[in-house]
């Protein structure tokens, strides 16, 4: 009986088994199929098929910036080096009127809505520059002698042709106060004095008194100035028995114990006849005021209408000195105390023992009736050794 019950059990189990390897190969072959109904379904789509979706990116991956200075703060790529907001580090924002320069705040100007840098030179003005320390808001002078241009410097924030020299601004053409030789010749040197040719005593057509001249007067006479000369003239009355006088002098022109050259430009219109140590038209290299002592007339260089010669009369050369043109009249003396008087370079006359006193003088020195001149003065210059 127990076999025979032990025999059903198994043949039970194993009936069940059996269904179950049966039912699980039929589930095998259901899903077999699925999968080949759906690959013909792709098949058949081709290209024409949709593409699956694709997932959005996670928020979770931060962002990646380049490097190079370009580093990521607050969720934005940003340059550290010139953003004020994260001026080299995040979160290190610039003061206000500062902005960010190599990853430093530095002060800048705002100026006409634009915001400059330190330091920058107006380009309207090279004079003016934004300096945010004296004012944020405007340009800002820059310092007197300041280097400008060429030939050029700052003055009270004007570029122009001036000096700077040890600490103090001098104008164009201004001379040195220790050496006249010497003046500010900025297309030279704006730093240092320059040397010149020529120191200009006169120049035509400019006020005499203000040039450093005076005038010792009789009447008949009149002074005109021209473009570019001063006109000296003087006359005689009917039956008087003296007449004009006009003389220019200057004092301390010349350093007497040294030797000095006098260059006078001027054209004579008219001359009378000279009288012995006088003339109507005559040029002194030295004068004791006002009419010039004895030595200062004897060593006169007097201008005839055609020859020139000392007024003592030593000596004398034949010259048309009315030409109708200007002419240059050079007194040169010597460390020997040798005079020559050259005409447009052209020596007429020479003297010993010249005696100077630094004074000088130009125009009709006399008043004796007849003696008279009329002269065009351009220039008088001293060159410089």
């Amino acid at each position: 009986m127990r076999s025979k019950l032990h025999h059903f059990t198994s043949t039970r189990r194993e009936g069940v088994s059996l269904r179950k390897v049966a039912g699980f190969m039929v589930s095998i072959r259901s899903s077999v199929l699925s999968c080949i109904v759906v690959l013909g379904v792709i098949a058949a789509c081709g290209k024409d098929s949709t593409p699956p979706p694709v997932d959005p990116p996670d928020a979770s991956v931060p962002e990646q910036c380049d490097g190079g200075g370009i580093v990521l703060c607050g969720g934005s790529c940003v340059n550290t080096g010139a953003d004020p907001a994260h001026c080299g580090g995040c979160g290190n924002a610039c003061a206000a009127g500062q902005g960010c320069e190599g990853g430093v705040c530095v002060l800048r100007c705002q100026i006409d809505g634009q915001q400059v840098a330190s330091g920058t030179v107006n380009a309207a003005n090279a004079c003016e520059q934004c300096v945010p320390e004296t004012s944020a808001t405007a340009w800002t002078p820059r310092a007197d002698g300041t280097q400008c241009g060429a030939g050029q410097v700052c003055s009270a924030g004007a570029c122009g042709p001036k000096c700077f020299i040890d600490g103090s601004l001098y104008d164009e053409g201004t001379p040195n106060p220790a050496n006249a030789c010497e003046a500010c010749l900025p297309t030279t040197s704006t730093t240092q004095w320059s040397a010149r040719g020529s120191i200009p005593l006169l120049v035509g057509g400019e006020d005499i008194t203000a040039q450093g001249w005076r005038a010792i007067t009789q009447a008949p006479n009149t002074l005109t100035y021209g473009e570019d000369y001063v006109r000296l003239e003087t006359s005689t009355n009917s039956g008087a028995r003296t007449s004009g006088q006009l003389l220019l002098t200057r004092a301390n022109v010349v350093d007497a114990t040294k030797p000095f050259k006098l260059v006078v430009t001027a054209q004579v219109e008219s001359a009378s006849r000279h009288n012995q140590l006088d003339s109507g038209a005559a040029i002194l290299g030295s004068f004791t005021s006002p009419f010039g002592n004895s030595v200062d007339r004897s060593q006169m260089i007097y201008l005839d209408s055609a020859a020139i010669g000392w007024a003592d009369d030593t000596q004398s050369a034949a010259f048309p000195v009315i030409s109708g043109g200007y002419h240059v009249y050079e007194l040169a003396v010597d460390a020997a105390k040798v005079a020559t008087v050259s005409i447009d370079g052209v020596a007429k006359l020479t003297r010993n023992n010249f005696m100077a006193d630094g004074n000088i003088a130009i125009g009709d020195q006399t008043n004796d009736p007849n003696v008279d001149g009329v002269m065009r003065i351009k220039s008088v210059e001293l060159l410089c050794p």
